[in-house]
C-alpha cells in the first residue's frame, strides 16, 4: 500500500481489496495512456488518471501480445506548475521496479538533487537514439507529503535581505567553483561554514533555531528522494479529490530559491497556509522532465 495515497486524498484505502477496486478505476477509465516498445520487445505502459487539477494516479506496467495489461506499480503525483531548475540530469533505474529517478546538480540547494521520474516512457522516446542525456533539461518538481505544519513568517529587513541575497550569489559562485576543482573556493568555503557553524551555535543559546535559518532543504530517512524541508508559501489553493470528496492543500513553496509543489491532505497540515507564512514537513520529491525541450 502506497503511504502517499492519502496526499491526493485517498485515506480510505485501508486494504488490498479497496486498492485493486482503485487500480481497475484507473485502467478501465485514464485520462492519458503513453507507450513505449523496448528493444526486447515488451511494450512498456504509463496509464494515468486525474482525481482533480494537477493530482492523480499513474500505474506503470506492460502489455502482452494480446492486448493484456499487467500492472508493474503505481504511483500518486501532482504535475508540478513551476519550471523549478534547468540543469543536466542523469536518470537512474531502481534496482526494485521499473522505476526512474533523475538526479541533478543544483547550487542553490548545495546537494545533489534526487527525484522520482513522473514521465519514464518520455525518457525511452529521448535516449532511443541517444547513448546519453547530453544538454539541460527543464525540470517541472513536485511533491507529495503526508505530515506537515505551517510556521509563522520571519520578520524582513530590506536592507539586511539585499546583504543576505549578495552574500548567497557569491557563495554560490564559490560552489560551483569548488566543484570544478578551485582550491581556492574549496578553503573558502571550509572557512564559510565553520563561522556558520559558530553563529548558529552562539545565537541558538537564546533564540529559537526556526528564526535563524528561514528556509532548508535536508535529505530524510533511508530513500533517496525524500526530503526534510521547510520553504516559504508564494501561493495555495485547494483542492478536492473528484472520488472521495476530501481537500488536499496544493502549495507553492519556495525553498532555498528553488520553487515546486507541494500536495498534503488537509487533515495532515497542522495549521493554516498564508502566503508569506512558511512549510515545514517530511516530502516526497518527484519530477517531470521536459525531454521536448529544444535549446534552439
Amino acid at each position: 500500500m502506497h503511504s502517499f495515497l492519502r496526499a491526493i486524498g485517498f485515506s480510505n484505502v485501508k486494504d488490498r481489496l479497496d486498492l485493486e477496486n482503485l487500480i481497475q478505476l484507473i485502467t478501465e477509465s485514464s485520462s492519458e495512456k503513453r507507450s513505449y516498445t523496448l528493444q526486447d520487445g515488451r511494450t512498456l505502459a504509463e496509464i494515468t488518471k486525474l482525481f482533480s487539477k494537477q493530482i492523480g494516479i499513474t500505474v506503470r506496467g506492460e502489455f502482452d501480445k494480446e492486448g493484456k495489461f499487467y500492472m508493474e506499480h503505481y504511483f500518486p503525483y501532482i504535475k508540478g506548475s513551476y519550471m523549478s531548475t534547468k540543469e543536466d540530469v542523469s536518470i537512474i533505474k531502481r534496482v526494485d521496479t521499473d522505476a526512474y529517478t533523475g538526479m541533478s546538480d543544483d547550487v542553490r540547494l548545495g546537494v545533489s538533487l534526487i527525484f522520482y521520474l513522473q514521465n519514464v516512457v518520455d525518457y525511452f522516446d529521448e535516449i532511443k537514439n541517444k547513448k546519453q542525456l547530453d544538454r539541460p533539461y527543464p525540470i517541472y518538481l513536485s511533491a507529495l507529503s503526508v505530515s506537515g505544519k505551517v510556521l509563522l513568517p520571519l520578520e524582513r529587513d530590506e536592507k539586511l535581505a539585499k546583504s543576505n541575497s549578495a552574500e548567497v550569489q557569491y557563495r554560490r559562485q564559490l560552489i560551483s567553483e569548488a566543484k570544478k576543482g578551485n582550491q581556492e573556493a574549496i578553503d573558502s568555503l571550509t572557512i564559510d561554514d565553520i563561522d556558520m557553524y559558530a553563529m548558529i551555535s552562539r545565537r541558538a543559546k537564546v533564540e529559537d533555531i526556526y528564526t535563524i535559518v528561514e528556509t532548508s532543504f535536508t535529505p530524510y530517512g533511508s530513500e533517496s528522494d525524500n526530503y526534510t524541508i521547510l520553504g516559504t508559501i508564494l501561493d495555495f489553493e485547494t483542492l478536492k479529490n473528484d472520488i472521495t470528496g476530501e481537500e488536499i492543500y496544493n502549495l507553492g513553496i519556495s525553498c532555498n530559491d528553488v520553487v515546486f509543489q507541494v500536495a498534503i491532505n488537509k487533515n495532515d497540515l497542522y495549521g493554516e497556509p498564508l502566503v508569506g507564512r512558511r512549510f515545514k514537513g517530511n516530502i516526497w520529491l518527484q519530477g517531470f522532465v521536459d525531454f521536448s525541450f529544444n535549446n534552439a
